[in-house]
């Protein structure tokens, strides 16, 4: 009998159960905002990526390595890391203060860079109004050391838990500021060149055209959804007043979206995972 592979995951993972949801593409944006207060990691960004003259093919590139590694079989999760770890070490960049010339695949740079992005999909998803209770959301951290291994990490470097998270974070707080390049980034990040038809992340399984309107209410929500700290660093307030509006605009946003059909929320790469799981189902 053929054995079927899920992938990293599967179906009885929170990390199908939180990645079906396409709210997802805003805490993308968040991440972004929030990966770029980190100056080593924003001076590997800037001296590396072509993002400004490809922004919206660099988000899809992007997206797509996260549906692969989510929804994909282990072995094309594992071709998409090694193909990202391979990129990663030919590229250096240099530190502004220091002067130092740095490799970008350096440990603490990888970890910023998926502590962030994991804590943003959970983060949004759950103020969106995505049910996970304390056991779920601690699972879906263990699980996501998984997607950090390949990118080079030693998964038990990697925080596991909400409470490994929110520490981290703690520790790494006095390393991080707003730099030039990180308010170039945040200006970018806000007001971007949108085509006239934009396609959203193969993670959500999104073909929509937001007009420049609409973007600008989305990129400002995922910037109101940073933590408090995140935010002044920016030079913004960190009032409660701003994540309550957040919450509330981002849960009304997921609920439009999760009336769309399913066939516009459901990308290739999800839709075939699940055909696998239910082959697998059916075999069992």
């Amino acid at each position: 009998m053929e054995t079927v592979d899920v992938g990293l995951f599967g179906p009885d993972s929170v990390t199908w159960k939180l990645h079906e949801e396409p709210i997802l593409f805003v805490a993308g944006l968040r991440s972004l905002y929030l990966q770029a207060l980190h100056p080593r990691a924003m001076a590997g960004v800037a001296q590396n990526s072509n993002y400004r003259h490809d922004a919206w093919g660099r988000l899809i590139r992007t997206a797509d390595y996260v549906g692969t590694t989510v929804y994909g079989t282990t072995a094309e999760a594992e071709r998409a890391g090694l193909r990202l770890r391979r990129l990663h070490a030919r590229m250096t960049a240099v530190d502004a203060t220091s002067g130092e010339r740095f490799r970008i695949n350096e440990p603490d740079l990888l970890r910023w860079v998926h502590v962030t992005e994991v804590e943003s999909f959970l983060d949004t998803a759950r103020r969106a109004g995505v049910r996970l209770d304390a056991a779920e959301v601690d699972r879906y951290y263990a699980e996501q050391r998984r997607a950090a291994a390949l990118v080079g990490l030693a998964p038990e470097t990697v925080p596991g838990t909400a409470g490994e998270v929110a520490e981290y974070y703690r520790l790494i707080r006095p390393e991080l500021r707003m730099t030039r390049e990180a308010a170039e980034t945040a200006l970018f990040l806000s007001v971007p060149p949108l085509p006239w038809k934009l396609s959203l992340p193969a993670r959500v399984g999104l073909n929509l055209g937001p007009p420049r309107w609409a973007y600008l209410g989305v990129a400002a929500t995922a910037f109101a959804l940073l933590p408090a700290w995140a935010r002044r660093l920016y030079g913004g307030l960190g009032l409660p007043t701003t994540a309550l509006s957040a919450d509330v605009t981002v849960r009304a946003l997921r609920l439009a979206l999760t009336a769309l059909p399913r066939d516009w929320r459901e990308g290739p790469m999800q839709r075939a995972a699940k055909e696998r799981a239910a082959q697998l189902t059916e075999n069992s």
